[in-house]
């Protein structure tokens, strides 16, 4: 893969340069076909507005549902890189004052499918949705956008304008707080009673948002009957991306069809985009084994980690295929980074153990990732040692992580070192608290004399290298004295039960820890969303004034330094249990499928670009 450009010279992509997407020469696109698409299971779309909690924010809601319909204002990757493409982006580049303050956006006059045309207005409806309803929002971060404007509005019915606080790193502003936009059609700027004025009147967003919600149904019940109902909403059925919902059925099947009146580049090619749910990698593997062409087929589908026959050279680049006669594959390496969720919230004494750091760097200290990269994911995957993501490589991370396994390598006796420096008797397991209180050697606030180390470890079921990286956590924590009690959940409801969360009556918060085999796909970065107090995307409520303060900075400039200076002390205060990275999926793609490559390091798909070739003549 491209390596991605500095920090210091952030890179876009050329809208002059050749199409990466073109068809090969020799390759003419074949109007028509049908792609079929196996889901990982577990994790069927829960949202379909754009407007996504924290607790649906994830691969299949956003980048392989969402985004088909509803584009955001820039899009990234496109190339295979992680930069910004302008050439699909309704948003033109930004213009800045000379104080580097104020960002000026012109918006291209691409239409919904109403036949709207984009606008200011529609950029507005979401950025005043994010000023009310911000912390109903997943990447909403507390005093970062829009909080941090001081003025924004329309300069005409095509550009809008926005004035920061103080200057701001400008590729940041751009990938990071930008980013977040999803212009929203005038058609959903209603309520019950009529069209309202969100995009205009801050009064008026409560109410959209609340109707808006309604008619998306309810986000935590797998049995939400609204799915089936989307393809055919007025509101759902508006749509600015290349394709329309056609079908959403109870069991979890989505089609989709091309949106006729889609006025960006790289119209679709095929009729038909179907997903279709699996329920384990077992089974996926075994359909895939039949070939595209049979049954029930999958033109595109995944190889699962445990199913590889023989290792891999290189993550990016994959090892020999095992469904080589009928599939090409493609490893999806995403810009992303994996972790264990801690919940700092739980109100029993678990939450104030997470709050010790000598426990978390414990409990890293246990997890063998060099291990599980070379037995577990037959080198597919590479270890992640702090917050930035080690591929596709780029300079954001600091040296002291880029080899080797610093801050904190699998090392049972050094995590059994800790507890006992910090008042755990260790001769047994789980090992219990001795020295309770907050002083030297003492077990921290909290922590009455006589707890016991043991943790709940939910993870996702249907993964069978989650389930032995897993046990090898287990087994390698009990060696410290740490009792991880394991358990597998389906997907869908892990991610909604063990959910960012405050103690009330309604709702308990006793999640402990969490792993849903993901993690998080950054445009830059600077660990805002993630590690920030009361950020969106920090599942598990850490909270950390240094910390807080570093990724200020960080914010503010394009020094490697301070980006530098960030990481290394998240990664040896292990906010989460960091674990091996690996690509999001081995796409296995039908020899006879084009188009597919190259990769976009953000996770999304592009269905659109995807051809069978004409038959030659």
């Amino acid at each position: 893969m491209t390596t991605a450009q500095s920090a210091t010279d952030p890179a876009t992509t050329d809208p002059t340069a050749a199409d990466p997407t073109a068809a090969p020469a020799g390759d003419v696109p074949r109007k028509g076909g049908v792609v079929t698409w196996a889901c990982a299971p577990g994790f069927p779309p829960a949202v379909i507005f754009p407007f996504t909690p924290a607790e649906r924010m994830g691969t299949r809601n956003i980048l392989e549902f969402q985004a088909l319909m509803y584009r955001t204002l820039y899009y990234f990757g496109s190339d295979g890189t992680p930069n910004v493409d302008y050439h699909q982006s309704i948003g033109e580049e930004p213009v800045w004052s000379e104080d580097g303050r104020t960002a000026r956006v012109r918006v291209k006059p691409w239409k919904w499918s109403n036949g709207e045309t984009v606008c200011a207005d529609n950029v507005l409806f979401w950025v005043n949705l994010m000023k009310v309803k911000g912390p109903r929002y997943g990447e909403y971060v507390p005093g970062y956008f829009p909080d941090n404007l001081t003025e924004y509005g329309k300069l005409a019915d095509d550009e809008v304008f926005f004035t920061f606080d103080k200057p701001y790193s400008k590729h940041w502003v751009l990938h990071n707080q930008l980013s977040t936009i999803t212009p929203l059609p005038k058609a959903w700027d209603r309520t019950a009673d009529g069209p309202a004025n969100a995009s205009g009147d801050l009064a008026d967003v409560e109410a959209v948002y609340d109707y808006l919600m309604a008619e998306q149904g309810d986000i935590i019940n797998e049995g939400n009957e609204h799915r089936t109902r989307w393809a055919e909403s007025p509101v759902w059925s508006v749509v600015s991306g290349p394709w329309r919902l056609k079908s959403y059925t109870l069991e979890g099947v989505v089609t989709f069809v091309p949106n006729e009146h889609y006025s960006g580049p790289n119209k679709p090619h095929l009729d038909e985009f179907r997903q279709i749910p699996t329920f384990s990698d077992e089974e996926q593997y075994e359909v895939l084994r039949k070939g595209p062409d049979a049954e029930g087929g999958f033109q595109v589908g995944y190889l699962p980690l445990s199913f590889a026959t023989e290792p891999a050279v290189d993550p990016v680049v994959g090892g020999p295929n095992p469904l080589a006669e009928h599939y090409t594959m493609h490893p999806q390496t995403a810009f992303c980074i994996r972790y264990i969720s801690l919940n700092y919230n739980n109100p029993t004494v678990v939450g104030k153990m997470f709050a010790q750091t000598y426990l978390r760097q414990a409990l890293q200290s246990v997890l063998d990732q060099d291990t599980a990269v070379r037995d577990i994911y037959q080198g597919y995957a590479y270890r992640q040692n702090g917050p930035v993501p080690m591929y596709p490589r780029t300079e954001y991370v600091s040296p002291r992580q880029r080899e080797g396994a610093w801050p904190l390598p699998f090392d049972p006796k050094h995590a059994k070192e800790l507890l006992e420096a910090n008042g755990w008797d260790t001769s047994r397991t789980p090992a219990v608290c001795v020295r309770a209180g907050t002083g030297p050697g003492e077990a921290g606030e909290g922590i009455p004399e006589g707890t016991e180390l043991t943790l709940l470890m939910r993870y996702v079921e249907g993964r069978p290298a989650l389930t032995r990286l897993m046990e090898g956590f287990r087994d390698a924590a009990a060696e410290a004295g740490i009792e991880l009690r394991l358990r597998e959940v389906y997907g869908s409801v892990l991610v909604a039960e063990d959910a960012p969360c405050v103690p009330t009556e309604e709702t308990p918060c006793l999640w402990e820890m969490c792993c849903w085999n993901g993690g998080w796909a950054y445009h830059h970065p600077t660990g805002e969303i993630l590690f920030s107090t009361g950020a969106g995307g920090n599942f598990g409520f850490y909270t950390d004034p240094k910390a807080d303060a570093l990724i200020e900075r960080t914010v503010t400039t394009d020094d490697l330094d301070v980006l530098y200076e960030y990481q290394d002390y998240i990664a040896e205060q292990v906010p989460v249990i960091f674990t091996p990275n690996f690509p999001i999926r081995l796409f296995e793609v039908a020899n006879t499928l084009k188009g597919f490559g190259p990769i976009n390091p953000y996770g999304m798909i592009n269905p659109e670009n995807w051809y069978y070739a004409e038959d030659p003549a």
